[in-house]
């Protein structure tokens, strides 16, 4: 019984959003064959995995996790209770605290630029574990920060440079925040069966978060100068909902040795570049973590020693080229639905049962039809109504 209906002429969010699905139909034949799960997947070997690197003008955070089933939900087992700290070579330690459970971090460091330095950490269990011995690498600041509309994308670009021309090897990531408003306020609720006015009103804003997923490398070797210029570290679809309302992402950088880098690249194109026959091949990864207690157990990470500069932009929607149209997100929220009160045999409290009480709907408001005149109330589906759907209500203390 529901109806279609243009959206409520008071609403700011824009009309005429379309998304077009194609659908492919995909027939497996059954057979007689079982399904092959090598042991190594059923139950793959227990490596650790170390993740971090030591920051020798700030705090240095190292987590530590085992390797764990590739087709698991869960999130990887941390490493807990192991004792870890920062060593400089024929020099002091720096003692790692942990928290929460498998990240140790250390206090504010100001390590020696001069020195190397490495990890070293023995686990619960008594195996001892320890990193190569590693220059300290300065990283220089972001020179900027930019973004442009290209080929029906939404790209944001880093620039960067060392004018001693130490650096050459640069890693990026970053955290992505944004801005987020529902497609429709409402007064109204349905509960204990029957259609009331909202004693706490849904909040008007949350905000959603996102980080890096991808390795983001670049290295100027080949270059005369060490420049770094617009090197492409985010992409998204020119409409994405990310930039309706305003959108943030702060970025960091990281200087890298040769060695390092070459492990972020290997990296990289195992994660990154497979599933042809002209992609790189699966190589085995190895970083410069080593058991000291058993030197032929694999472990993955590599543990660097750098410092970390970091800058942050903001892009409201204002500041889009004219014509850009992003999608809030809310496609399939606009116009909202319209339900009529003039139905044979049924009464406005049944309707509403029917509507608001079985299916998953919220009321908007009740209201009269702009074309047909009939008097019936508007409905959405949750998630165009409340934003914590989508998001947290809690406010970054960044946020403007």
């Amino acid at each position: 019984m529901l109806r279609t209906n243009l959206a409520l002429s008071n609403h700011s969010v824009p009309v005429g959003l379309c998304a077009c699905l194609g659908w492919l139909a995909v027939l497996l034949l059954s057979g007689c064959t079982d399904p092959y799960l090598p042991a190594a997947i059923k139950a793959p070997p227990s490596y650790l995995v170390v993740d971090g690197f030591i920051n020798p003008q700030g705090i240095s955070s190292i987590k530590l996790s085992r390797t764990y089933a590739i087709g698991s939900a869960l999130a990887p087992p941390p490493e807990t209770k192991a004792t870890a700290y920062v060593e400089e070579e024929n020099g002091p330690r720096y003692t790692l605290r942990e928290a929460p459970a498998g990240t140790y971090s250390s206090a504010a460091l100001a390590l020696n630029p001069a020195k190397k330095y490495r990890l070293h950490l023995t686990t619960a269990g008594g195996k001892e574990y320890a990193s190569d011995f590693v220059p300290d690498k300065l990283t220089p600041p972001i020179d900027a920060i930019t973004w442009k509309f290209e080929n029906s994308e939404f790209r944001v670009l880093v620039s960067a440079h060392d004018a001693t021309n130490s650096t050459q090897y640069y890693r990026w990531d970053y955290d992505e925040t944004w801005e987020i408003r529902p497609a429709y306020d409402t007064g109204l609720e349905y509960t204990n069966h029957a259609l009331r006015f909202r004693a706490v009103p849904l909040p008007r804003v949350c905000w959603g978060t996102d980080i890096a997923k991808t390795v983001q490398i670049d290295k100027t070797t080949s270059l005369a100068q060490d420049v770094v210029a617009e090197h492409r570290l985010r992409v998204l679809p020119a409409n994405t909902e990310r930039l309706f309302t305003r959108y943030s992402i702060l970025v960091r950088q990281y200087a890298l040795t040769k060695e390092e880098y070459a492990y972020w690249d290997l990296l990289r194109k195992n994660t990154e570049s497979i599933g042809t026959l002209f992609d790189p091949q699966p190589a085995q990864l190895t970083g410069n973590v080593h058991c000291v207690s058993n030197p032929a157990e694999p472990v993955l990470g590599f543990v660097g020693a750098h410092t970390v500069t970091e800058k942050r932009i903001f892009i409201a929607r204002a500041d889009l080229p004219a014509g850009t149209d992003p999608l809030s997100g809310y496609e399939k929220c606009i116009p909202p639905e319209f339900v009529s009160y003039d139905v044979p045999g049924e009464t406005i409290a049944q309707i509403q049962e029917r509507v608001l009480g079985k299916f998953d709907y919220l009321p908007v408001v009740e209201g009269k039809h702009p074309l047909t005149g009939e008097i019936g109330i508007f409905v959405a589906v949750p998630n165009c109504l409340d934003c914590r759907l989508r998001g947290t209500v809690a406010k970054p203390s960044f946020w403007p």
